[in-house]
């Protein structure tokens, strides 16, 4: 990796996303790592510029962007974390709501649900609290 590497071409093959550099050097990011991506349709992944001087992945109608340093990070999913056991436990709740709840983005909680982050504790008790509360009032009903 250089200072003045730059993306050259992008592709999808299975749950990754791939990059050609200007120096040849192919990257490999899991999904996991940019949820708008994972969760977006073939299309919209496709629909994909490469910007700012082929520093840069600009989807524009998901309004993501993704540096090619992002792509020399190796944090690969670890589905074996706390966060995801307790939504594999409770697939009814809402990774959008539960965020919104604790005030981060949905990405963010996604990245710690899929493994690719891993939150302080600070952060896991704030997702527990948020938790709490939600099924404080459930038993309300």
């Amino acid at each position: 990796m250089t200072e003045s590497e730059t993306i050259v071409k992008v592709w999808f093959e299975g749950d990754r996303i791939f990059i050609l550099s200007s120096e040849g050097k192919e990257y490999s990011r899991p999904l996991e790592a940019f949820p708008l991506l994972k969760e977006a349709s073939e299309n919209e992944r496709n629909d994909v510029s490469i910007v700012l001087h082929g520093t840069a992945l600009r989807w524009k109608h998901l309004d993501e962007d993704i540096h090619i340093s992002s792509f020399y990070q190796t944090e690969e999913p670890n589905e074996f974390n706390e966060v995801a056991a307790i939504f594999r436990q409770f697939p009814q709740l809402n990774v959008s709501e539960v965020a919104r709840s604790m005030g981060i983005n949905k990405s963010l909680l996604s990245k710690y649900i899929y493994g690719i982050k891993k939150p302080s504790p600070k952060r896991m008790m704030q997702i527990k609290e948020v938790l709490h509360v939600l099924g404080q009032r459930l038993v309300a009903v």
